[in-house]
């Protein structure tokens, strides 16, 4: 495949080595200096994007129109997500994003899902998630740790919303999900949710080593996406129901 890489950052140029390990070829980067504006791409096959949130809705639409399928790992976009999947009905484009496109993470996230279902039964247990990132990460808490969130949410009928919770807060209601959000140099990403009752606590935890699991994960999804219509997520590619 030819990809075009929007944001080559350190996720771009990680994913740039694997793509390469692969067979791929990188047919174009775009960063700050060299901005994404969606002409002259009859050459590319595939767009992986990991910019800033603020940029990425417009990165979105401009591969929408000029019928490049378009992968996405950017968080802090996904209120516009209705916006976005009504321009791709109307433009039969094709966009697969994620949270996190860890193979781990998204196996992580399954798991996530049957506990909450397991602990619904349990309301004298409090939920917590924990997430720790590198310092450059700009939304806080994390698309990983909403999504985890939102897993729980979806199964648990006790929760009703998820709150972003300052690191020395210990004030919630009982039917909220406390996200803490912690920044520290060079930590790929750290989740962890927390059950805590006055007899015990249950917890589970993803630590990444590295942006490898990231970047592989995304180019998988890559090459899962092409040719496809539609919108698509990491479940898709690794059919987890």
């Amino acid at each position: 495949m030819r990809i075009a890489l929007i944001g080559y950052g350190k996720m771009g140029k990680a994913i740039e080595k694997i793509a390469i390990e692969r067979g791929h070829m990188i047919a174009a980067t775009f960063d700050s200096k060299n901005k994404f504006l969606g002409d002259n791409t009859e050459h590319i096959d595939v767009a992986i994007e990991f910019s800033r949130p603020d940029l990425a809705v417009n990165h979105i639409k401009k591969c929408i129109d000029a019928q490049i399928p378009i992968v996405t790992g950017t968080t802090g976009w996904f209120e516009q997500l209705d916006e976005i999947t009504s321009y791709l009905n109307n433009s039969n484009g094709s966009l697969l994003y994620a949270s996190n496109f860890s193979i781990g993470v998204n196996i992580f996230f399954a798991i996530n899902r049957k506990l909450s279902q397991l602990m619904a039964a349990h309301p004298e247990y409090q939920v917590s998630i924990e997430e720790i990132h590198h310092l450059q990460k700009l939304d806080a808490p994390s698309g990983t740790a909403i999504s985890l969130a939102n897993g729980i949410l979806d199964n648990n009928s006790n929760l009703k919303e998820w709150v972003n919770e300052d690191e020395n807060s210990t004030v919630f209601e009982k039917h909220q999900i406390p996200i803490t959000a912690i920044r520290q140099p060079d930590v790929p990403g750290t989740h962890t949710v927390k059950y805590s009752s006055e007899i015990d606590t249950i917890s589970i935890h993803h630590e990444a080593h590295n942006r490898k699991g990231f970047a592989l994960g995304a180019v998988i999804a890559a090459e899962w996406l092409k040719e496809k219509n539609g919108i698509f997520t990491m479940n898709d590619v690794l059919n987890i129901q």
